[in-house]
């Protein structure tokens, strides 16, 4: 990677990814040349705004195109959060401000709204959590 922090490759995808719009720009241009009058000037207008606004919106959108997520892959995981919906298995827990699907545990009781939990893993979109503290069984002496 540059200093820039997208390379060579990361460019040549976002090109790639930016020629069946710009063939149809063409296929329609040349549709419309059949039944209107087009001056070249006209055209060549056309196709060069559409190749600037892909020039200056890749400042803005090339982590979109980069293959790989850099650094932690899972940043959820550790976190603590909220309950804002009941887990019963599963509900809604709130996470750095975050309103998030969660699902219990295996082996974890349900968790009542406004209980702290702890992010365990992450699967697809909804959040894997333990209640927070973890309660201990309560051991009176004799």
């Amino acid at each position: 990677m540059s200093k820039r922090g997208w390379s060579g490759r990361l460019l040549l995808r976002y090109v790639l990814y930016q020629v069946p719009g710009f063939i149809l720009l063409i296929l329609i241009i040349v549709m419309a040349r059949q039944w209107f009058y087009i001056p070249a000037w006209v055209i060549a207008c056309i196709i060069a705004l559409w190749i600037t606004k892909d020039v200056l919106l890749f400042p803005y959108v090339w982590r979109a195109y980069e293959g790989s997520i850099r650094g932690n892959i899972q940043p959820m995981v550790g976190r603590r959060g909220v309950v804002e919906k009941r887990l019963d298995p599963s509900g809604y827990v709130k996470v750095n401000g975050e309103l998030w699907q969660a699902e219990l545990i295996k082996g974890n009781s349900p968790v009542n709204r406004g209980q702290e939990i702890e992010v365990q893993g992450i699967r697809g979109l909804t959040l894997l959590v333990k209640p927070f503290p973890v309660e201990t069984p309560y051991f009176t002496d004799i």
